[in-house]
């Protein structure tokens, strides 16, 4: 019993600190943050997967936040996005 109970909190704990690093999307340059570069992502999804992508790949990347400057498809989108940190 007491090894579900490590496990669980392990796992909770695992789960908040991942969140916490996270890019977070913006709408315009955030003042005070220079932009490191950018990312491209594609996806046969709609428009939620191609931010949802897009995030991972800022998030990996190290960035803060970052803002999608260019997004285009129909059946199968294509995106860019501009990271800061």
């Amino acid at each position: 019993m007491k090894t579900i109970t490590m496990t669980l909190a392990a796992l909770t704990l695992a789960t908040a600190s991942f969140s916490a690093l996270a890019a977070t999307e913006v709408q315009s340059a955030p003042a005070g943050e220079q932009t490191i570069g950018t990312v491209s992502a594609s996806s046969n999804g709609d428009l939620s997967t191609l931010q949802s992508k897009l995030n991972a790949k800022a998030t990996e990347a190290g960035a803060s936040s970052y803002r999608i400057i260019g997004a285009s498809g129909e059946n199968h989108m294509y995106g860019t996005a501009e990271l800061y940190k």
